[in-house]
């Protein structure tokens, strides 16, 4: 199992030629789930005791399970965040794969983690933070906001005061479903704001005058978002930061999708602030084009989440010992266990140049201004609000929430588009709406007006 056979040779040209095919093809097709049962019937048993054969395995997931998947990056997969990582990081994510390295320790993986780190420095330099800010690759947004509110809760209970405080944090409705899942694993409470537009600074203020002595005495940190997932609304990242730092409360910014849009100049200045933050959350796998999947977590102050989340071990001392000194990566997130999944993100970024990622999140913004403009044309359909990054919410008139269903399944069975919808809250009312969530630059105008042509 463990050997170099014509075999294993053979299987490997079968597999070099499959990644060749998919990331040279200009027509994949978008793919569509099916049900447990029936994959069963096309495949039948796949693992045996005998085994079923590379050829033959390989084949039935040519034919028949690799078609049950999404394209996540196919142009008209608008729903949720889309991804589009770049052909060469794609490539690279199979040399990190062959390469079979622990990204963990600098000891085992310091050639892979000198790259993630060249790959940080690029991130880090977006966000404008202070000398010494840096941070680590996670498995997503999730983990990376999950690591920095463990650090952030550790530094407030250096205070012993606050040892046996249940912590309690702050954040807005519209802020990522992750807030709240994490706060769960940690068993922290969360106070929401009750709006789904920009958090402004005043509303923060308002929220801290009316929490009880003891809540307040549990407050730690405040998350704004950069970027809400929904509708790519940027909080008032200044307002929360200045009444963070009077109130002597850690500022988190999660940006996990909108952090790529740093790199945008024209969008640029809607995140100013962000560099008072604390730690701030971004993934590469959204709009920085990487393949899954690859979070961020970045710190002012790495140190601090050194303390929170280095292990310790006695086969792990080694690792800490002046000889195997470097970066490493399990200090400054949750996870010990780790792929280099920086790597394919430097690879892309070395081979093309940040200039090229500038250009291509641009053109995410611009895809959004395009639609907005033709559902502005469009006489059955309306803006829900202005674009906002690359999120555009609009709805058909007329339609009612089981439309809005329908029409996604049609589409998407047709193999045609993938386009899903939300709610939007208005007053005390959540409206359903359909959303465009723009990340492939190969995205067209043409592709669009499709789209919004099969809503008549």
């Amino acid at each position: 199992m463990h050997k170099a056979d014509i075999e294993l040779v053979e299987m490997s040209m079968d597999v070099m030629k499959y990644a060749i095919d998919r990331l040279s093809s200009k027509k994949i097709k978008i793919g569509k789930p099916r049900k447990e049962e029936e994959l069963k019937a096309l495949v039948g048993e796949t693992i045996t005791e005998k085994g079923i054969g590379g050829e033959v395995a390989f084949n039935l997931w040519k034919k028949h399970l690799m078609k049950a998947n999404v394209s996540i990056d196919h142009p008209r997969h608008l729903a949720f965040v889309p991804a589009s990582p770049t052909r060469a990081a794609i490539m690279f994510d199979l040399v990190t794969s062959a390469s079979s390295i622990h990204g963990a320790y600098w000891m085992e993986g310091a050639g892979g983690v000198f790259c993630e780190n060249e790959a940080m420095r690029w991130i880090v330099s977006l966000t404008g933070l202070p000398k010494g800010a840096f941070g680590v690759f996670t498995s997503g947004g999730t983990a990376a906001n999950l690591s920095a509110m463990v650090t952030a809760r550790a530094h407030w209970r250096e205070n012993d005061i606050y040892k046996d405080e249940k912590g309690l944090i702050i954040t807005s409705v519209g802020a990522h479903s992750s807030i709240k899942a994490m706060a769960k694993v940690i068993d922290v409470d969360v106070f929401l704001v009750d709006t789904e537009d920009k958090l402004l600074g005043t509303e923060l203020e308002n929220a801290i005058n009316s929490l009880t002595k003891q809540q307040r005495k549990r407050l730690f940190a405040v998350v704004g978002t950069g970027g809400t997932t929904n509708a790519g609304i940027i909080d008032d990242l200044g307002g929360i930061a200045t009444i963070c730092e009077k109130e002597n409360l850690w500022f988190h910014v999660d940006a996990a999708y909108g952090g790529g849009a740093l790199a945008a100049d024209s969008v640029r200045h809607l995140f100013n602030g962000i560099e008072k933050a604390d730690s701030i959350t971004i993934d590469p796998h959204k709009w920085m084009f990487s393949p899954y999947d690859c979070g961020s977590v970045i710190y002012k102050n790495p140190e601090l989440a050194k303390k929170a989340h280095s292990q310790e071990g006695s086969y792990l001392d080694i690792f800490k010992d002046e000889g195997a000194d470097g970066f490493n990566p399990s200090d400054y997130q949750i996870q010990l266990t780790r792929r280099v999944r920086g790597l394919p993100l430097w690879f892309s970024l070395a081979m093309h140049g940040t200039n090229r990622y500038k250009q291509a999140v641009e053109r995410g913004i611009e895809l959004a201004q395009i639609a907005g403009k033709l559902i502005d044309e469009s006489p059955h359909v309306e803006l829900v609000r202005e674009p906002s990054l690359s999120c555009v919410l609009y709805r058909r008139i007329g339609w009612t929430p089981e439309d809005y269903i329908h029409w996604t399944y049609k589409n998407h069975k047709k193999g045609f588009a993938l386009v899903t919808p939300t709610k939007w809250k208005q007053g005390n009312v959540y409206e359903t709406v359909s959303r465009f969530c723009f990340i492939n630059p190969d995205t067209t105008k043409r592709d669009i007006e499709k789209i919004l042509d099969s809503m008549h």
